[in-house]
């Protein structure tokens, strides 16, 4: 395919159905971050391939942890699959670096620009509506520019499930949540938790209290930073201080904080956001589970439906199609009851029956 075939392409068609794959998690467990003697200066590989599909991250870098890492490891994903296909990334260190490095992908000669992060949306859709003959993606954001594909998860859906498992664990009765900043990526997460746990304490007569986030007030505790480890540290310190034992952060590698500061309190967990964080994170040992998103599957198949010349509109993903989940218990596995197991798997089920609703302002709007 030459390059001013690719670029021709208008039709960017993805059928929903096909990003929603089976087995969305086997696909998007955390690599680790690329090993510098293959890659460019960019951060790529496979440089004989045909088709140029890059992606810009958002703050935290490509080894963040969450969900940069995640993207990166569905580029990489598709490369492998297909072998005319060649992945670069360029990091963002902060959100004056979109608008450069997307149009320095633009300059670059990308035939597909996926750009990580809802903070990213609207620089993504300025620079894709100057250029209409690329492809774009934005993860975590809406677009409605034609030639930007939106890639969404529902994860209220997950927190829910996390909620729940936070309320039957605590031995405390009190949990915590904070957020890295105050947008609709972070706060749908905490308003499934927060969900969760009120579903527990109707369902089981238990009066677990949450720290950090009101919901009908949709107001609560943000660091306004996605990389201050100290700062997600010290505010997890704070409220382990007021009883919570589970922690549950939301803020990319600020999160580690929490993780460090669970790992120092004796008695304290944590349920990590995005990514198996056992798999992903180095502490596994307080980490009771995960409220995941498959991003990685999710980008995998939009950079290889771009190369096809067929991605456009928008994904969500959901318990219902793989989409989001919860993660194994792990470490926790003995910890965690056979009745709580049970209880939390036949909620996943009664949300996707829609029998259970879980309702978050940041939503996205179901395909």
């Amino acid at each position: 395919m030459s390059k001013e075939t690719k670029l021709a392409v208008k039709q960017y068609r993805l059928a929903v159905a096909g990003v929603a794959a089976t087995g969305v998690f086997a696909l998007s467990a955390c690599g680790a971050a690329p090993d510098e003697d293959d890659s460019d200066s960019d951060g790529g590989n496979n440089a004989d391939a045909s088709f140029l599909a890059c992606m810009i991250t958002d703050s935290g870098g490509v080894d963040d942890k969450s969900f940069n890492e995640s993207s990166w490891q569905g580029m990489l994903d598709a490369a492998e699959e297909n072998s005319d296909i060649e992945v670069e990334y360029k990091e963002s260190s902060a959100d004056t670096d979109y608008d450069p490095n997307l149009r320095s992908a633009v300059d670059d000669g990308c035939d597909f620009i996926v750009g990580v992060g809802g903070l990213m949306t609207e620089n993504v859709n300025t620079v894709a509506g100057e250029n209409p003959d690329i492809p774009f993606a934005t993860v975590d954001g809406f677009s409605e520019v034609e030639n930007v594909y939106s890639i969404q998860f529902d994860t209220a859906q997950s927190a829910f499930l996390a909620g729940y498992v936070a309320a039957a664990q605590t031995e405390s009765g009190t949990v915590a949540t904070w957020g890295g900043m105050k947008i609709p990526p972070v706060t749908i997460f905490m308003d499934g938790f927060a969900e969760g746990i009120a579903y527990h304490n109707e369902a089981k007569g238990t009066d677990v209290e949450l720290l950090g986030w009101d919901e009908e007030a949709q107001d609560g505790t943000f660091l306004n930073d996605f990389e201050d480890t100290a700062g997600g540290k010290s505010t997890s310190e704070t409220f382990i201080s007021q009883g919570a034992d589970i922690i549950f952060p939301v803020a990319g590698p600020a999160g580690i904080g929490a993780l460090t500061a669970a790992s120092e309190a004796d008695g304290v967990n944590a349920i990590w956001v995005d990514t198996d964080g056992y798999e992903s994170t180095e502490f596994g040992d307080v980490l009771i589970t995960s409220a995941e998103k498959g991003l990685a599957a999710a980008v995998t198949d939009s950079v290889l439906a771009a190369y096809d010349g067929d991605v456009t509109g928008s994904y969500v993903g959901t318990l219902a199609n793989d989409g989001v989940g919860i993660a194994p218990y792990h470490d926790f596995e003995d910890a965690v009851s056979d009745e709580t197991k049970t209880e939390v798997e036949d909620l996943k089920q009664a949300i996707i029956d829609g029998e259970v609703t879980v309702e978050s302002p940041a939503s996205p709007a179901a395909e």
